[in-house]
Parts: C-alpha cells; structure tokens; sequence
C-alpha cells in the first residue's frame, strides 16, 4: 500500500510539472520539445519490449506491453510527421519568377 501511495504521490508531481512546464514554453519551442517527447516514447518502447521478453506469452503483463509498444510506435511516428510538417511551415519557399 505504501509503494502504491509513493508511486501515485510520484505520478501526480510528474502530470503537475510537466502542465506547468508546457504551459510556460514559448510556441517556437514547441516543435524542438515535441521532438524531445518522440525520444521519450522510444524508451517507452524499449520498457515494453523488456516487459514482453520478461513475462509469458498471454499473461496480463505481456498484453499490457503489447500495448504500450503499439502505442508508443505510433506516437513515435506521428509525432514526427508532425515535426517535419512543422518544420516545413519554416523553409523558405521558391519565388515565382517575374514576368516580363
């Protein structure tokens, strides 16, 4: 009961810091940190794999790191398309040329 009331103690601090943290980023920041949390998710993937390699196939464990694995690959992938439509928006784009 302990351990649940420190790792929900930990959770809560963790979901406060990080609002308070995006809300006082500026916008042109927002594409490098979105970045940031992309490599984050690739450690999300690799907890899930050592979660499915560590139990047996069907049990709850394996399931839910089945889970998380599909779902950190997809935020991985979405958000960096994202990034590099974001990034696009800054490239300079060809001017038509003049008339004559």
């Amino acid at each position: 009961m302990h351990d649940l009331l420190l790792l929900l103690f930990i959770f809560t601090l963790a979901a406060f810091l990080g609002f308070e943290l995006i809300a006082k980023v500026p916008s042109q920041l927002h594409t490098p940190l979105m970045s940031g949390s992309n490599a984050i998710s690739g450690i999300t993937i690799v907890g899930a794999i050592v979660a499915i390699l560590d139990n047996p196939v069907g049990s709850v464990a394996f399931l839910i790191g089945i889970g998380a694995m599909i779902l950190a690959a997809v935020n991985v992938v979405g958000g960096y398309l994202v990034t590099d439509r974001m990034l696009g928006m800054f490239k300079k784009k060809d001017k038509p040329a003049p008339k004559a």
